[in-house]
C-alpha cells in the first residue's frame, strides 16, 4: 500500500526554482534514501511533505488513517519537563489506559461491584478487553523500550531527571529523535538524522531503523547509514527525482551506468543524423538523386532529437599535489600529553607515521581528537612529551570549524593566501570548487557552510603540502563533493593523518586506524573493517587482562574467578526465571479467559457464593498476572 504520494510537486522562491514536477513516492515498510547536491531542495521536499511548507504546484496525499513523524535538522524540544518526562509524552494513550486499567482493578475489588453481578460483568469485560489492548500495543514494555532508546542515544540514567532546558542544542536534537522513535509512526521521515550523532549512536540507529516497523524517508549525507538502512534511493537534481531501487552503493552504480547508456544513445542518433543532413546537403540538387534526398530529409524532420545527457550538476573535481617528496619518516609522538591551561584532556600519546600512509584518528566525542591534531599542527602546545617531524615535512591543515567570519570576498581570501598566484590562476582554482562568475566577489562571511568547506579545500589544494591533517574534512559537503574529496585523497602521494565521522569516508581511505582512549592510543595496522572487527575482541582482552592485573595486585584472582562464576549462576538463574514467568503468564492467562467465560454464562449465577469465588479468583489472577509482567520487564531490564 502507497503510505505517501507526491505528485508533480514543484516550488520557487522569487525567480529561484527549487523543485519543478518532482514526484516520489513510499510504500509500507519501505526505506526510501532522498539524495542531492547541497541547495538541490531536499530540506524544502521534505519540509512540503511534512506540512511545514505548502508547494507551489502539486499535490501530496497520504494513506487513509496513516501516522506521520518528522524530524528536522534542528528540531529542539523546549518545555518545562524532564527528559524522562518528556519521552513518557510520547505515550500519552497508553498511560490513560494504564490508570483506567489500575481503575478497574480498583472497582473490581469493590464489595458494592462484586454484588451487582451486571455492573460486575460490565467491569470485568472492560478490563479484559482494556488489558489485552493494552498489552498488544506494548503497555507492559514502553518503559523498557524508551529506556533502550534513550541509552543507544547516549543519554545515561542520571539524564532522565534533568530539565530539557539544560540540554544542549545537539542534545535537544538527539532527544527530539528519541521521542520520534518511541512513538513508532507509520511513516518516519528524517532530515539528517545522524548530524549530532558519534559513531557508537550511528551504528546503533541504523540497527534500530533496520528492525523499525514502518516505512521510511530519509535525507543523508552519511553513505554507509544509507547503505545499511535503504533499499530505494531518489535522487534529487535539477528540481526533478529520478528514482533507483537498491542502496545507496547501488544507486551511484546505476547512475553511471544510466549515463553511458544515455551517452550512447544520444551519440548513436547524431551521428545518424548527421548523415542524413549530409546526404541531404550533397543530394538535394541533383535531379537524380533529390526524390532519395527528399525522403532522406522527411525522415530527418521526424526524427525525435534526444537529448544530450548531462552530467551532475556542480560536480566538483580536483587533485591535491604534494609538492617536494618528504623524508620516510613523518611524524614521530613520544608520551605526550594534550590539552588546555594546563588541564590534560589525553596523554600517554605515541605513534609513528612514515611517508605516504593514510592514517584515521578515531575515538568518542570529547576524548581529545581535535586537540591532538592542534597540538601536531603547532596551534597548541604540548603538555609534555615529544612531537617530531621528519626532514622536508610540509604540513597543511582543514579544521573543523573555518574561520570565514569577514567581509572580505572569496577571490581575496585565497588570493591573500598565495599572493605569487596570478588573478586567472585564483580564478581557475575557485573555479574547480564550482565558485564561478560573481560567485568569487561573494563576502566570505555570508558563505554556507558547504561553501566554506570548498573555499578551505581550495586553499589545501594551492599548498602542495606533503603531509595533510584534516579535521572532519566532509562536514557540510554534499555526496558529489565527498566523493570528488575522496578521489583526490586517494590518489594524493602525500601522508594524510584525518578525523571523520564518516565511515563511508573511512573505508575508502583508512589504511591504518589510531584509536584515541583514555590510556592513549591503540594502533590497528589495517584499514576501518579490520578495525571494526578487532576492536571488540581487543577491547575484551584488555578488559581481561586489566581485571587480572588488579587481582594479582591485590591478591584476589580466586576472588575475580568466583565473582564471575558467581555473575555467571545469577545471569543463568534470571534466564531460567524469565522462562517460569513467561509459562506462569500463559497458564494464568489461559486460566483467566476460562474464569471469565464461566462467569460470563447465564446460569453462572445460580449458586451466588461459587460466583463470589470466582469473581475473586478471577480478581486474584489479574493480580498476579500483573506481578508476574512486572518482574518478567524487570528481568529483562537487568539483563539488557
Amino acid at each position: 500500500m502507497i503510505l505517501l504520494q507526491c505528485s508533480h510537486t514543484s516550488k520557487s522562491f522569487g525567480s529561484e526554482v527549487i523543485l519543478h514536477d518532482v514526484s516520489l513516492s513510499v510504500q509500507t515498510k519501505e526505506r526510501v534514501g532522498l539524495v542531492g547536491a547541497n541547495g538541490a531542495g531536499k530540506t524544502t521536499l521534505l519540509k512540503i511533505i511534512g506540512g511545514q511548507m505548502e508547494s507551489d504546484h502539486g499535490q501530496v496525499s497520504f494513506a487513509k488513517d496513516v501516522q506521520i513523524g518528522y524530524l528536522s535538522q534542528n528540531s529542539t524540544p523546549n518545555s518545562s519537563r524532564t527528559v524522562w518526562e518528556e519521552m513518557l509524552s510520547a505515550y500519552t494513550v497508553l498511560l490513560e489506559q494504564e490508570n483506567e486499567l489500575r481503575s478497574l482493578e480498583d472497582r473490581i475489588g469493590d464489595p458494592q461491584v462484586l454484588a451487582d453481578r451486571a455492573l460486575y460483568r460490565k467491569v470485568s469485560d472492560r478490563y479484559a478487553l482494556l488489558s489485552e489492548q493494552f498489552r498488544i500495543t506494548g503497555g507492559y514494555t514502553f518503559r523498557a523500550d524508551t529506556r533502550a532508546v534513550l541509552h543507544g542515544l547516549k543519554f545515561l540514567n542520571n539524564d532522565f531527571d534533568r530539565p530539557i532546558s539544560s540540554l544542549s542544542g545537539g542534545q535537544k536534537t538527539r532527544l527530539a529523535l528519541a521521542r520520534l522513535l518511541a512513538r513508532k509512526p507509520d511513516l518516519l521521515i528524517l532530515d539528517e538524522p545522524t548530524n549530532y550523532l558519534d559513531m557508537e549512536s550511528s551504528v546503533w540507529l541504523e540497527k534500530y531503523l533496520q528492525s523499525y516497523p514502518g516505512a521510511i524517508l530519509i535525507v543523508s549525507h552519511d553513505r554507509l547509514f544509507l547503505d545499511n538502512v535503504v533499499g530505494t534511493i531518489y535522487e534529487l537534481e535539477r528540481g526533478k527525482t529520478t528514482r533507483y531501487t537498491g542502496n545507496y552503493t547501488s544507486f551511484l552504480k546505476q547512475k553511471e551506468q544510466l549515463f553511458g547508456q544515455q551517452m550512447e544513445e544520444y551519440k548513436k542518433q547524431s551521428h545518424k543524423q548527421n548523415q542524413l543532413a549530409e546526404f541531404v546537403q550533397k543530394n538535394m540538387a541533383r535531379a537524380s538523386t533529390s526524390g532519395r534526398a527528399k525522403a532522406k530529409l522527411k525522415q530527418l524532420n521526424k526524427m525525435q532529437s534526444v537529448e544530450k545527457p548531462k552530467s551532475s550538476v556542480g560536480k566538483t573535481r580536483f587533485s591535491l599535489d604534494a609538492g617536494l617528496a618528504s623524508g620516510s619518516d613523518v611524524l614521530n609522538l613520544q608520551d605526550i600529553a594534550v590539552g588546555y591551561n594546563g588541564t590534560v584532556i589525553a596523554n600517554n600519546i605515541n605513534f609513528d607515521l612514515s611517508r605516504g600512509e593514510r592514517v584515521a584518528l578515531l575515538g568518542p566525542n570529547g576524548c581529545g581528537k581535535t586537540t591532538l591534531l592542534k597540538t601536531i599542527a603547532g596551534d597548541l602546545i604540548p603538555i609534555h612529551g615529544d612531537i617530531r617531524t621528519g626532514f622536508n615535512v610540509e604540513i597543511a591543515v582543514y579544521r573543523q570549524e573555518q574561520d570565514f567570519s569577514g567581509t572580505t570576498t572569496v577571490l581575496d581570501q585565497l588570493w591573500n593566501q598565495y599572493p605569487d598566484m596570478d588573478e586567472q590562476d585564483v580564478r581557475g582554482v575557485l573555479g574547480r570548487f564550482l565558485f564561478h562568475g560573481e560567485d568569487v566577489f561573494k563576502p566570505t562571511c555570508d558563505l554556507s557552510g558547504g561553501e566554506k568547506a570548498r573555499l578551505a579545500l581550495a586553499a589545501l589544494l594551492c599548498k602542495k603540502a606533503n603531509f595533510l591533517i584534516l579535521d572532519e574534512p566532509t562536514n557540510h559537503l554534499d555526496y558529489q563533493g565527498r566523493e570528488a574529496l575522496e578521489d583526490a585523497l586517494l590518489d594524493y602521494p602525500g601522508t594524510l593523518l584525518l578525523i571523520s565521522h564518516d565511515r563511508y569516508f573511512l573505508k575508502k581511505l583508512a589504511q591504518r586506524v589510531l584509536e584515541l582512549t583514555a590510556n592513549g592510543t591503540i594502533d590497528y595496522p589495517g584499514g576501518y573493517d579490520y578495525y571494526q572487527d578487532k576492536r571488540q575482541d581487543f577491547q575484551q582482552k584488555q578488559a581481561v587482562e586489566t581485571a587480572s592485573k588488579e587481582d594479582i595486585k591485590i591478591g584476589s584472582a580466586k576472588s575475580f574467578y568466583l565473582e564471575t562464576k558467581e555473575r555467571e549462576k545469577n545471569e543463568r538463574k534470571r534466564r531460567r526465571r524469565i522462562n517460569q514467568l513467561e509459562t506462569l503468564v500463559h497458564d494464568t492467562q489461559s486460566e483467566i479467559d476460562l474464569l471469565e467465560q464461566e462467569l460470563s454464562q447465564p446460569d453462572s449465577s445460580s449458586e451466588y457464593h461459587i460466583y463470589q469465588e470466582k469473581g475473586a479468583r478471577l480478581q486474584d489472577l489479574q493480580r498476579l498476572l500483573d506481578q508476574y509482567l512486572e518482574d518478567w520487564v524487570s528481568l529483562e531490564e537487568e539483563i539488557d
